[in-house]
């Protein structure tokens, strides 16, 4: 019989497949819709939001996750606290991020409406949405939480096939009204679909000092772990041609599908090892081996899938994106790496040693932004795989040692 994580797993894989072929369809239309140039543009802006929006929650929803899967009669206290500080959090990063883009990206050239509704979408709407589906996950309904997520992807897949039926002529900026929509409308779904009430505004509270100190260390993590999948794009945009970084960008789109069955191991997994890790190491000593082996056999498989199939998607996003058959074969180099150093931060995570990933990960960003300036100099947009294979390597090796080390009882 399966254990519950291969339960959880199995129907998380459903949600998330559901998730996968939503984000392909989005993928498939807004490419096609926008061409290589506009896309390479709303790409690499999108990702430096997703980035800063990581640190909206600063780190609160994973104390969430963790505060109620220990003790569920901590729900009210932990969302009367998260919720101003999300809101706090968001509006500055918000005017951060809008300052970054009209002085350090203008190579993007996007309206200032469309990059606010960017900003507005990934820093303050995604991060408000993070806190009840991390409170879905941490009662174990992992599916559940999933779905919540993969709302506002629908919504946008909707309305990306609006936006391609009427085709208008400025179809980067209507597209990018419909952005931030997509999100709203999913985050009002938010009182449907979750039973309990919310805290009321005069039951907020302002984190203390502890609690800020605690959510630091995830904070610096959520940053680090998505900094590799998501600033390769914004550096592209910086280094390459409009053109060639749309390339680039839609092809590690496809990669980063090889993360979601991953993310289904690891969500289902969470729970269990928040619990018991820190109170029941025997119990849990042979559960990261078996995630690293599944890890690593997944990721060569899928490898070899993208490599052989890498001429179909070409013909999928259209003439236009005929050098991504190239750009998908050299980014399958980064697969492994990729799939290991998510499952490594994940279990450092859980261990509570939230420092030490963010210690792997930020060396690994290190590595990324300098092998792009060099590799992009040498090779053009063929440096930017490279580059990421080099820094996905690195970051799993490292991170793979450092789950080996918290786990030895004579390690500080």
């Amino acid at each position: 019989m399966m254990g519950p994580i291969a339960r959880g797993t199995i129907r998380t894989s459903g949600v998330l497949g559901l998730r996968l072929l939503v984000q392909a369809g989005t993928l498939l239309l807004v490419a096609r819709l926008l061409g290589p140039r506009d896309y390479g543009a709303f790409a690499g802006v999108s990702s430096l939001a997703l980035i800063l929006g990581t640190l909206s929650t600063f780190g609160l929803h994973l104390v969430l996750l963790g505060e109620i899967s220990r003790d569920p009669a901590r729900r009210e206290y932990m969302l009367a606290r998260s919720i101003p500080a999300t809101l706090v959090c968001s509006t500055l990063l918000l005017a951060i991020f809008l300052g970054i883009c009209l002085t350090g990206l203008r190579e993007a050239d996007l309206p200032f409406r469309v990059l606010f509704a960017i900003g507005a979408t990934e820093i303050l709407l995604q991060p408000l949405l993070s806190l009840p589906a991390c409170e879905m996950l941490a009662r174990g309904n992992v599916a559940r939480s999933q779905l919540l997520a993969t709302l506002p992807l629908a919504f946008r897949l909707i309305a990306a096939a609006g936006v391609a039926l009427f085709a208008p002529t400025d179809a980067l900026t209507m597209y990018g009204y419909a952005y931030p929509a997509a999100s709203a409308l999913a985050l009002m779904n938010v009182f449907l679909v979750v039973p309990e009430s919310y805290p009321r505004f005069r039951q907020w509270r302002w984190p203390n000092a502890a609690e800020w100190r605690k959510a630091a260390g995830y904070a610096a993590s959520n940053i680090t772990a998505s900094g590799p999948a998501e600033l390769d794009k914004t550096v592209a945009t910086k280094l390459l041609p409009l053109a060639e970084s749309g390339i680039y960008a839609a092809g590690q789109r496809v990669i980063g599908a090889a993360t979601i069955p991953l993310i289904a191991m690891m969500l289902s997994a969470f729970p269990r090892l928040f619990r018991e890790s820190q109170y029941d190491a025997e119990r849990t000593a042979r559960l990261p081996r078996w995630i690293f082996a599944v890890t690593a056999a997944y990721s060569l498989i899928f490898s070899c899938t993208i490599w052989f199939c890498a001429p179909a998607i070409s013909r999928l996003f259209g003439h236009k994106y005929a050098e991504i058959e190239i750009m998908l074969r050299w980014l399958v180099l980064a697969v492994p790496g990729m799939a290991l150093r998510l499952a490594a931060g994940g279990l450092l995570l859980t261990m509570g040693k939230p420092w030490m990933r963010v210690s792997f990960e930020l060396s690994g960003l290190g590595i990324l932004v300098v092998t792009s300036l060099t590799l992009t100099t040498r090779f053009g947009g063929i440096g930017m795989p490279l580059a990421l294979a080099c820094s996905e390597t690195v970051m799993a090796v490292v991170g793979i040692v450092l789950v080996a080390l918290a786990r030895n009882p004579s390690h500080p």
